[in-house]
Protein backbone atom coordinates (compact mmCIF):
# COMPACT_ATOMS: atom_id res chain seq x y z
CA UNK A 1 0.00 0.00 0.00
CA UNK A 2 2.92 2.47 0.96
CA UNK A 3 4.58 1.68 -2.38
CA UNK A 4 1.38 2.75 -4.67
CA UNK A 5 1.28 5.60 -2.95
CA UNK A 6 4.64 6.43 -3.47
CA UNK A 7 3.89 6.25 -7.09
CA UNK A 8 1.00 8.30 -6.95
CA UNK A 9 2.93 11.08 -5.37
CA UNK A 10 5.31 10.69 -7.52
CA UNK A 11 2.87 10.73 -10.57
CA UNK A 12 1.58 13.74 -9.43
CA UNK A 13 4.37 16.06 -8.37
CA UNK A 14 5.30 14.69 -12.31
CA UNK A 15 2.35 15.95 -13.12
CA UNK A 16 3.00 19.60 -11.84
CA UNK A 17 6.06 19.70 -12.53
CA UNK A 18 5.08 19.63 -16.49
CA UNK A 19 1.80 21.74 -15.92
CA UNK A 20 4.45 24.76 -14.46
CA UNK A 21 6.65 24.14 -17.31
CA UNK A 22 4.20 24.51 -19.87
CA UNK A 23 2.16 27.41 -18.31
CA UNK A 24 6.00 29.33 -18.19
CA UNK A 25 6.35 28.32 -22.43
CA UNK A 26 2.56 29.65 -22.26
CA UNK A 27 3.68 33.03 -21.01
CA UNK A 28 7.20 32.80 -22.76
CA UNK A 29 5.00 32.31 -25.92
CA UNK A 30 2.61 35.71 -25.24
CA UNK A 31 5.62 37.93 -24.48
CA UNK A 32 7.00 37.26 -27.65
CA UNK A 33 3.67 37.33 -29.28
CA UNK A 34 3.19 40.78 -27.59
CA UNK A 35 6.95 42.10 -28.41
CA UNK A 36 6.71 40.94 -32.24
CA UNK A 37 3.36 42.96 -32.26
CA UNK A 38 4.79 45.90 -30.43
CA UNK A 39 7.99 45.94 -32.64
CA UNK A 40 6.45 47.71 -35.71
CA UNK A 41 6.23 50.61 -33.86
CA UNK A 42 6.03 53.66 -35.96
CA UNK A 43 7.99 56.19 -33.56
CA UNK A 44 10.94 55.71 -32.83
CA UNK A 45 10.56 57.17 -29.24
CA UNK A 46 7.84 54.53 -28.42
CA UNK A 47 9.04 51.95 -25.90
CA UNK A 48 7.01 48.13 -25.62
CA UNK A 49 5.64 46.56 -22.85
CA UNK A 50 8.11 43.83 -22.07
CA UNK A 51 5.10 42.06 -20.22
CA UNK A 52 1.33 41.32 -20.88
CA UNK A 53 -0.25 44.59 -20.08
CA UNK A 54 -3.21 43.61 -19.57
CA UNK A 55 -5.56 40.56 -18.18
CA UNK A 56 -6.72 38.60 -21.63
CA UNK A 57 -4.47 37.00 -23.92
CA UNK A 58 -4.65 39.37 -27.43
CA UNK A 59 -3.56 37.96 -30.57
CA UNK A 60 -1.78 39.80 -33.29
CA UNK A 61 -4.50 41.08 -35.56
CA UNK A 62 -4.05 40.35 -39.27
CA UNK A 63 -6.46 42.15 -41.76
CA UNK A 64 -6.95 42.60 -45.52
CA UNK A 65 -8.28 45.42 -47.22
CA UNK A 66 -11.91 44.74 -48.93
CA UNK A 67 -11.09 44.76 -52.71
CA UNK A 68 -13.44 47.27 -54.31
CA UNK A 69 -16.19 45.97 -56.80
CA UNK A 70 -14.96 47.04 -60.04
CA UNK A 71 -16.94 50.04 -61.81
CA UNK A 72 -17.32 49.83 -65.65
CA UNK A 73 -17.31 53.00 -67.42
CA UNK A 74 -19.92 52.06 -69.40
CA UNK A 75 -21.83 51.85 -65.67
CA UNK A 76 -21.70 55.43 -64.78
CA UNK A 77 -24.15 57.79 -65.31
CA UNK A 78 -22.99 60.69 -63.41
CA UNK A 79 -19.34 61.34 -62.02
CA UNK A 80 -17.95 64.66 -59.60
CA UNK A 81 -14.55 64.70 -58.82
CA UNK A 82 -14.78 66.89 -54.92
CA UNK A 83 -11.81 67.82 -53.27
CA UNK A 84 -12.30 67.71 -48.96
CA UNK A 85 -10.36 68.85 -45.42
CA UNK A 86 -10.32 67.09 -42.64
CA UNK A 87 -9.64 69.48 -39.63
CA UNK A 88 -7.72 67.14 -36.88
CA UNK A 89 -8.87 69.64 -33.98
CA UNK A 90 -12.64 68.43 -34.87
CA UNK A 91 -13.93 66.23 -32.04
CA UNK A 92 -14.72 63.91 -34.55
CA UNK A 93 -11.65 63.68 -35.78
CA UNK A 94 -9.54 63.10 -32.63
CA UNK A 95 -8.27 59.41 -34.08
CA UNK A 96 -5.83 61.94 -36.04
CA UNK A 97 -4.26 62.88 -33.16
CA UNK A 98 -4.00 59.77 -31.01
CA UNK A 99 -0.51 59.76 -29.87
CA UNK A 100 -0.79 55.60 -30.25
CA UNK A 101 -0.71 52.50 -28.24
CA UNK A 102 0.62 48.71 -28.84
CA UNK A 103 -2.81 48.27 -31.12
CA UNK A 104 -2.06 51.84 -33.11
CA UNK A 105 1.12 51.83 -34.22
CA UNK A 106 2.69 53.96 -31.28
CA UNK A 107 2.09 57.05 -32.95
CA UNK A 108 -0.03 59.13 -34.63
CA UNK A 109 -1.98 59.09 -38.23
CA UNK A 110 1.00 61.17 -40.14
CA UNK A 111 3.68 59.16 -38.63
CA UNK A 112 2.15 55.47 -39.59
CA UNK A 113 1.80 57.20 -43.41
CA UNK A 114 5.94 58.68 -42.92
CA UNK A 115 7.00 55.08 -41.71
CA UNK A 116 5.12 53.08 -44.08
CA UNK A 117 6.58 55.82 -46.83
CA UNK A 118 10.40 55.43 -45.55
CA UNK A 119 10.05 51.27 -45.12
CA UNK A 120 9.43 50.78 -48.67
CA UNK A 121 5.61 50.17 -48.23
CA UNK A 122 3.89 52.74 -49.77
CA UNK A 123 5.24 55.65 -52.64
CA UNK A 124 4.57 59.31 -51.78
CA UNK A 125 4.06 61.80 -54.82
CA UNK A 126 5.25 65.30 -54.90
CA UNK A 127 3.03 68.18 -53.77
CA UNK A 128 3.57 70.19 -56.98
CA UNK A 129 0.28 68.97 -57.91
CA UNK A 130 -2.44 66.05 -57.24
CA UNK A 131 -2.49 64.14 -60.25
CA UNK A 132 0.38 61.90 -59.00
CA UNK A 133 3.34 63.06 -61.40
CA UNK A 134 6.32 62.94 -59.69
CA UNK A 135 7.53 60.47 -57.15
CA UNK A 136 9.41 61.48 -54.49
CA UNK A 137 12.55 59.53 -53.56
CA UNK A 138 13.59 58.56 -49.67
CA UNK A 139 16.06 61.80 -49.31
CA UNK A 140 13.48 64.10 -50.61
CA UNK A 141 10.82 63.15 -47.99
CA UNK A 142 13.81 63.10 -44.98
CA UNK A 143 14.26 66.98 -46.08
CA UNK A 144 10.77 67.49 -46.16
CA UNK A 145 9.92 65.88 -42.72
CA UNK A 146 13.05 67.64 -40.92
CA UNK A 147 14.46 70.21 -43.49
CA UNK A 148 17.70 70.90 -44.59
CA UNK A 149 21.54 70.30 -42.06
CA UNK A 150 21.24 73.40 -40.54
CA UNK A 151 25.40 74.12 -39.69
CA UNK A 152 26.65 77.02 -37.36
CA UNK A 153 29.79 77.53 -35.57
CA UNK A 154 30.07 77.83 -32.09
CA UNK A 155 33.24 78.47 -29.44
CA UNK A 156 33.74 76.00 -27.87
CA UNK A 157 34.54 76.95 -23.97
CA UNK A 158 37.67 74.49 -23.23
CA UNK A 159 39.79 75.13 -25.97
CA UNK A 160 38.33 78.70 -27.28
CA UNK A 161 37.99 77.66 -30.66
CA UNK A 162 35.01 77.79 -32.62
CA UNK A 163 34.30 74.26 -34.03
CA UNK A 164 30.86 73.36 -36.34
CA UNK A 165 27.74 72.00 -34.52
CA UNK A 166 25.06 70.34 -37.22
CA UNK A 167 21.80 70.25 -36.09
CA UNK A 168 18.42 68.51 -37.22
CA UNK A 169 14.77 69.65 -36.57
CA UNK A 170 13.06 67.57 -35.36
CA UNK A 171 9.00 66.24 -36.68
CA UNK A 172 6.53 67.53 -35.14
CA UNK A 173 3.11 65.37 -35.76
CA UNK A 174 1.18 68.70 -34.09
CA UNK A 175 1.83 70.61 -36.98
CA UNK A 176 -0.17 68.59 -39.13
CA UNK A 177 -3.53 69.87 -38.26
CA UNK A 178 -5.33 69.02 -41.71
CA UNK A 179 -5.59 66.19 -44.56
CA UNK A 180 -6.50 66.70 -47.91
CA UNK A 181 -8.79 64.12 -49.65
CA UNK A 182 -9.28 63.54 -53.43
CA UNK A 183 -12.69 61.90 -54.06
CA UNK A 184 -14.85 60.72 -57.23
CA UNK A 185 -18.73 60.63 -56.57
CA UNK A 186 -20.48 58.27 -59.36
CA UNK A 187 -23.68 57.10 -60.22
CA UNK A 188 -23.17 53.49 -61.12
CA UNK A 189 -26.34 52.12 -62.52
CA UNK A 190 -25.57 48.33 -62.62
CA UNK A 191 -25.73 48.89 -58.94
CA UNK A 192 -28.58 51.89 -58.77
CA UNK A 193 -26.53 53.69 -56.23
CA UNK A 194 -24.25 56.49 -55.43
CA UNK A 195 -20.74 55.07 -54.99
CA UNK A 196 -18.19 56.96 -53.67
CA UNK A 197 -13.88 56.07 -53.99
CA UNK A 198 -10.99 58.21 -52.58
CA UNK A 199 -8.62 58.80 -55.20
CA UNK A 200 -5.62 60.62 -53.02
CA UNK A 201 -4.69 61.77 -49.38
CA UNK A 202 -2.53 64.90 -48.56
CA UNK A 203 -1.55 65.96 -45.06
CA UNK A 204 -1.09 69.37 -44.77
CA UNK A 205 1.70 70.91 -42.37
CA UNK A 206 1.24 74.47 -40.64
CA UNK A 207 3.47 77.08 -41.28
CA UNK A 208 4.82 79.70 -39.05
CA UNK A 209 6.71 82.52 -39.23
CA UNK A 210 10.33 82.14 -37.72
CA UNK A 211 10.57 85.86 -36.20
CA UNK A 212 6.88 86.02 -34.65
CA UNK A 213 5.86 82.82 -34.67
CA UNK A 214 2.37 83.92 -36.30
CA UNK A 215 0.78 81.31 -38.38
CA UNK A 216 1.18 81.80 -42.50
CA UNK A 217 -0.53 79.51 -44.10
CA UNK A 218 -0.92 75.39 -44.62
CA UNK A 219 0.80 73.56 -47.76
CA UNK A 220 0.81 70.14 -48.75
CA UNK A 221 3.69 67.87 -47.44
CA UNK A 222 2.96 65.24 -50.59
CA UNK A 223 0.18 63.09 -51.83
CA UNK A 224 -0.46 59.37 -51.17
CA UNK A 225 -2.59 57.58 -54.03
CA UNK A 226 -5.30 55.71 -51.83
CA UNK A 227 -5.78 52.63 -53.62
CA UNK A 228 -1.95 52.01 -52.97
CA UNK A 229 -2.41 52.89 -49.22
CA UNK A 230 -5.18 50.54 -48.22
CA UNK A 231 -3.33 47.42 -47.88
CA UNK A 232 -1.03 49.17 -44.96
CA UNK A 233 -3.93 51.07 -43.49
CA UNK A 234 -5.74 47.94 -42.74
CA UNK A 235 -2.90 47.03 -40.40
CA UNK A 236 -3.11 49.62 -37.90
CA UNK A 237 -6.36 50.40 -35.64
CA UNK A 238 -8.30 53.51 -34.99
CA UNK A 239 -8.90 54.59 -31.66
CA UNK A 240 -11.92 54.17 -30.14
CA UNK A 241 -13.03 56.41 -27.44
CA UNK A 242 -16.15 54.51 -26.18
CA UNK A 243 -14.81 51.17 -26.40
CA UNK A 244 -10.75 49.95 -26.22
CA UNK A 245 -11.26 46.42 -27.41
CA UNK A 246 -14.06 47.37 -30.25
CA UNK A 247 -11.53 49.20 -32.84
CA UNK A 248 -11.71 49.49 -36.42
CA UNK A 249 -8.70 50.00 -39.33
CA UNK A 250 -8.17 52.47 -40.52
CA UNK A 251 -9.03 51.57 -43.78
CA UNK A 252 -12.34 51.04 -42.51
CA UNK A 253 -12.41 54.48 -40.84
CA UNK A 254 -11.95 56.23 -44.52
CA UNK A 255 -14.62 53.81 -46.34
CA UNK A 256 -17.12 53.59 -43.56
CA UNK A 257 -16.73 57.88 -43.69
CA UNK A 258 -15.85 57.96 -39.64
CA UNK A 259 -14.26 61.61 -40.39
CA UNK A 260 -15.49 64.96 -40.34
CA UNK A 261 -14.64 67.16 -43.26
CA UNK A 262 -16.24 69.75 -45.59
CA UNK A 263 -15.71 70.54 -49.33
CA UNK A 264 -13.41 72.79 -50.48
CA UNK A 265 -13.41 72.14 -54.13
CA UNK A 266 -15.45 70.54 -57.09
CA UNK A 267 -14.47 69.93 -60.50
CA UNK A 268 -15.06 73.64 -62.96
CA UNK A 269 -13.33 75.31 -65.66
CA UNK A 270 -10.69 77.12 -63.65
CA UNK A 271 -9.99 74.57 -61.47
CA UNK A 272 -9.98 76.74 -58.43
CA UNK A 273 -11.40 75.94 -54.82
CA UNK A 274 -13.98 78.08 -53.19
CA UNK A 275 -12.05 80.38 -51.42
CA UNK A 276 -9.39 80.99 -54.82
CA UNK A 277 -12.58 81.78 -56.75
CA UNK A 278 -13.15 84.62 -54.34
CA UNK A 279 -15.04 83.89 -52.11
CA UNK A 280 -14.65 84.82 -48.00
CA UNK A 281 -14.00 81.59 -45.39
CA UNK A 282 -17.98 81.49 -44.64
CA UNK A 283 -18.80 81.83 -47.83
CA UNK A 284 -16.43 78.90 -49.41
CA UNK A 285 -18.38 77.05 -46.42
CA UNK A 286 -21.89 77.57 -47.63
CA UNK A 287 -20.90 76.40 -51.08
CA UNK A 288 -19.36 73.23 -49.64
CA UNK A 289 -22.74 72.01 -47.76
CA UNK A 290 -24.81 73.58 -50.84
CA UNK A 291 -22.48 70.74 -52.77
CA UNK A 292 -22.74 68.07 -50.88
CA UNK A 293 -26.86 68.32 -50.29
CA UNK A 294 -27.14 69.06 -54.14
CA UNK A 295 -25.24 65.30 -54.66
CA UNK A 296 -27.38 64.09 -51.93
CA UNK A 297 -30.07 64.52 -54.06
CA UNK A 298 -28.22 63.35 -57.06
CA UNK A 299 -28.98 59.67 -56.23
CA UNK A 300 -32.58 60.58 -55.58
CA UNK A 301 -33.00 62.09 -58.86
CA UNK A 302 -31.56 59.55 -60.90
CA UNK A 303 -34.68 57.67 -59.63
CA UNK A 304 -36.93 60.02 -60.99
CA UNK A 305 -37.61 59.46 -64.68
Amino acid sequence: MSILQSYRIAATASLLLIGSAAFAQNISDQAQAQNAMNSGAVNKNWQPSLVKDGVYDRLPHTTLALTWQPVREADIMWKKRVWREIDTREKQNVAFRFAGDENSGGGFFIEILIDAIQKGKIKAYSNFDDRFTTALTKDQLIEMITGKTDTTWAEDPTTNQKVMKVSHRDFNPDAITKFRIKEDWIFDRNLGRMVTRIVGLAPYKDIYDPETGNYRASQPMFWLFYPEIRTTLAQYEVFNPENDVARITWDDFFEGRFFSSRIIKVTNPFDVSFKEGGSTNMEALYQGQHTAEEMFNKEHDMWVY
